[in-house]
């Protein structure tokens, strides 16, 4: 009983620590790309390094980490709004969550870190399959254009955060929010014109 009661704090404190370190590794990696230090990382989250390396032996163990956390956030989302039944404006809540999240914490930089390993590339996987069946649902309640499909829409997914970050400085940092807009417009089907070239395929 009482080695129960020693070990509550440990599994609170370590889960604290482990969040302290996600988030301070989001804007370390955020602001400094793969440049981004541990000791930096350490001192943004007010945490020691060996602590760091405690939860995450390597640089790249934690930007896994980091990754995975953002992925599994929307990922979570995307499965709660599949139940919505408006399929349209569950897609937008969807486009909306993940371009705030980017503001929040711009990765864009790191994109290339789809290759740190296996967990990360299946994470994508998932997440991306998911926004298939929200495009699906979407187009097939007449929502969206009937040509626009899941890869469309994954490679909009960071436009709007990407498009105001070429705003005159003093732009409202709300911003990207009237490109997100302009951006769901055009795939709405009242005025669509074909479209000229086929979507790619997302391997």
């Amino acid at each position: 009983m009482v080695g129960m009661t020693s070990d509550r704090p440990l599994r609170a404190d370590a889960a604290r620590n482990r969040a302290l370190l996600l988030a301070a590794a989001e804007r370390e990696f955020a602001a400094r790309g793969l440049d981004a230090s541990v000791a930096d990382i350490a001192a943004r989250a007010g945490i020691g390094k060996g602590t760091v390396f405690r939860h995450f032996p390597t640089k790249d163990d934690l930007l896994s980490e980091v990754m995975l956390d953002r992925i599994g956030a929307l990922t979570a989302a995307g499965e709660r709004l599949t139940g919505s039944g408006d399929p349209g404006a569950a897609l937008l809540e969807f486009l909306t969550l993940a371009a705030d999240r980017q503001q929040n914490a711009d990765m864009s930089v790191l994109q290339e870190a789809h290759a740190v390993n296996e967990r990360l590339t299946e994470a994508r996987g998932r997440m991306f399959t998911l926004i298939e069946t929200l495009v699906t649902r979407a187009r097939e309640s007449g929502a969206i254009r009937a040509d626009i499909t899941g890869t469309d829409v994954v490679l909009l997914m960071c436009a709007p955060g990407h498009v105001a970050g070429f705003a005159p400085p003093g732009s409202s940092p709300d911003l990207w929010r009237r490109y997100l807009a302009i951006i769901f417009d055009g795939l709405r089907p009242a005025g669509a014109s074909p479209l000229p070239v086929d979507p790619p395929r997302m391997s």
